[in-house]
């Protein structure tokens, strides 16, 4: 199979207005969570264990565990990708089950299924949630954990719809070059802080009781 593979002289490697951008932008959408970990702690502290422990009972633990797993995974081939990337190759040069032979556009395809399986299971968790009769107003701690990890949701799906652009762009460029690659590097730099930043929600949330 023909790959759309381009070899410039140069890497990127230097440094890029729009990763600087990003980083910035990151640090700031650190702070905001850091205020919901501690409005989550904050209530936690004020309600008592004793009715946390009740409300934690709740949820399904060993399933949100199993789609945690998934969106880590999901930054292992997110990685993956930015390798393909670096080296400029944008599509497989071999077959589909040779996955050492796989370009940026195949592995991010697979980011972006694993993250959509991640934000399908979170609505399944919702609804058997609110079925049970836990929403956002009827306790504090219906608030402070749909409020966080809501929000993470609204992240992750930002993430998979910069996935899909990514790869829009890429198939529509005559070349895959370095301004392609910094692109791919820059999503990458927003989808391992999603990833980094469900594992402290999920620790904090569904163990720390």
């Amino acid at each position: 199979m023909s790959s759309a593979t381009a070899t410039p002289m140069t890497r990127p490697n230097r440094p890029n207005i729009v990763a600087v951008g990003t980083i910035v932008w990151l640090a700031s959408e650190l702070m905001f969570f850091a205020a919901l970990f501690a409005m989550y702690f904050t209530t936690r502290a004020v309600q008592g264990p004793e009715i946390w422990k009740e409300n934690v009972e709740m949820l399904n633990i060993p399933f949100s565990a199993f789609n945690t797993t998934i969106l880590v995974l999901s930054s292992v081939t997110c990685q993956f990708g930015v390798f393909a990337a670096e080296r400029f190759q944008n599509l497989r040069t071999g077959k589909i089950w040779q996955l050492s032979k796989w370009g940026m556009r195949e592995w991010f395809a697979l980011t972006f299924a694993m993250g959509a399986f991640f934000i399908v299971g979170q609505i399944y968790e919702y609804a058997e949630l609110v079925h049970e009769g836990l929403t956002v107003s009827s306790s504090a701690y219906g608030s402070v954990f749909y409020l966080p990890t809501g929000f993470h949701g609204l992240h992750v799906t930002g993430g998979l719809i910069a996935f899909l652009i990514v790869m829009i762009r890429v198939s529509k460029a005559r070349q895959f070059g370095h301004r392609q690659a910094t692109t791919a590097i820059v999503v990458s730099y927003y989808w391992h802080f999603v990833d980094i930043v469900w594992i402290a929600l999920f620790s904090a949330i569904y163990l720390v009781h």
